[in-house]
């Protein structure tokens, strides 16, 4: 069993920065996020993507998507990025990791040692 955190605290969410040039939305801070929530920039930004139906690159820390998007459009589905595929859905805390065994994704949990399954992406 992996030791447990001390820390209680939710975790925070940075303001996004985000950019409207001609027909393109720049998210200029995508790789802070992606490190704050201990992910892959190439996860996130593939779950935005879908979830948008928009094509996007990631290049040089900045998320770029083709079409206008508002904050709240991101923000909101970070969210639910953060629920799927961060936070344990035993313990609820955000010390996990994504592991890959044969064709399945789990998510594995420091804090509690849970491991459940995610939806593939």
């Amino acid at each position: 069993m992996p030791e447990v955190s001390a820390k209680r605290e939710r975790l925070e969410l940075p303001r996004l920065y985000i950019n409207i040039v001609g027909m393109r939305t720049v998210i200029s801070n995508f790789k802070e996020i992606a490190d704050i929530l201990n992910r892959d920039p190439q996860h996130i930004l593939k779950f935005l993507t879908h979830e948008m139906a928009t094509a996007a690159t990631f290049h040089d820390s900045r998320a770029i998507f083709s079409g206008k998007f508002k904050r709240d459009s991101f923000q909101r589905l970070l969210e639910r990025y953060l629920q799927n595929y961060v936070i344990c859905p035993v313990c609820k805390r955000p010390d996990t990791k994504i592991a890959k065994d044969k064709r399945l994704i789990f998510l594995e949990c420091n804090a509690c040692g849970a491991r459940s399954s995610v939806k593939q992406l």
